[in-house]
């Protein structure tokens, strides 16, 4: 294993721009075209299993579904994905069990240098994301790099999750921020 990933795998700055972690985008882009544009239900499904870390049952994501590398990602059963699903995993993204994610919604790893020198020569790092059995994103959210998302929290359509969310809350905006508690039988 190169420097540049063990690095990524560390939570350390690297460049992302080396032939090892190249070589991964260029499997990932074939698996996602591949998922992508079949029918076929059993086909797709496969293809999940080979791009995934790790897929619960009865997982279903809708394509179009892009990811960074595909292997650091692990989705709960029963876990739904609909349409535009953007999963960037230079760290850990872990994905409860029985989880509603919205159209075109963003999990993003990735955080970049404030430096402008060290930006422009492409260091980056990347942060875990955690969402929590039974949560519900709504459509257009974004989760930021180092999120974790309690279970059973809901977040609103378009909202912007920039810190950790408590268990059993509703959370929506930009930041999003936590208007109140939820009832066990909401």
């Amino acid at each position: 294993m190169g420097e540049n990933k063990q690095r990524m795998l560390a939570g350390d700055w690297y460049i992302a721009d080396d032939e090892e972690l190249g070589a991964a985008s260029v499997r990932r882009d074939r698996l996602c075209r591949t998922y992508n544009t079949t029918a076929d239900p059993a086909e797709r499904a496969d293809v999940l299993r080979d791009l995934l870390g790790s897929v619960g049952d009865r997982v279903h994501i809708r394509p179009p579904f892009l990811c960074d590398y595909g292997e650091y990602i692990s989705i709960g059963a029963r876990t739904f994905v609909n349409f535009g699903a953007v999963f960037l995993d230079a760290a850990p993204i872990t994905v409860g069990e029985d989880v509603q994610i919205g159209p075109n919604v963003q999990l993003l790893t990735p955080t970049h240098e404030l430096d402008t020198e060290r930006r422009r020569a492409g260091w980056e790092k990347g942060l875990p994301i955690t969402i929590g059995d039974n949560v519900w994103l709504g459509g257009g959210v974004i989760v930021c790099p180092g999120v974790t998302i309690g279970e059973n929290t809901v977040v609103g359509a378009g909202s912007v999750v920039t810190r950790d969310l408590p268990a059993g809350v509703l959370a929506v905006g930009n930041p999003a921020r936590v208007l109140r508690k939820l009832d066990a039988g909401e």
